[in-house]
């Protein structure tokens, strides 16, 4: 059974940090591309950051600079460091595994989300 458990949200001020860990069990963790999304309230999902199988790391523009995306192939886990948070931030942030199969299906998995507000 696959599992991604995300944690480490929470409320934080503006200017703030939050650094959020995903534990993934029940995959071969390394050849997986792991990402980070989030959707905040009315927005449809949206990529935040990725950390492919080859070990290249890619954001949106909109967090590049402040957000760091790494992960840890010995312990299953790819974590987010949220630095400089600002309002826009806010949403529920969810940990994604997807990888290719065949030439052009791919399988993913999701975890459950975790809630990061940035408020004053």
């Amino acid at each position: 059974q696959v599992q991604l458990v995300e944690s480490g949200g929470g409320l934080v001020q503006p200017g703030g940090s939050l650094r959020l860990s995903c534990a993934a069990s029940g995959i071969i963790f390394s050849i997986y591309d792991m990402g980070w999304y989030r959707q905040a309230p009315g927005k449809e999902r949206e990529l935040v950051a990725v950390s492919t199988s080859g070990g290249i790391a890619n954001y949106a523009g909109s967090v590049k600079g402040r957000f760091t995306i790494s992960r840890d192939n010995a312990k299953n886990t790819v974590d987010l460091q949220m630095n400089s948070l600002n309002s826009e931030d806010t949403a529920v942030y969810y940990c994604n595994a997807v990888r290719r199969v065949g030439v052009r299906d791919t399988i993913s998995f999701w975890g459950r989300g975790t809630q990061v507000t940035v408020s004053s």
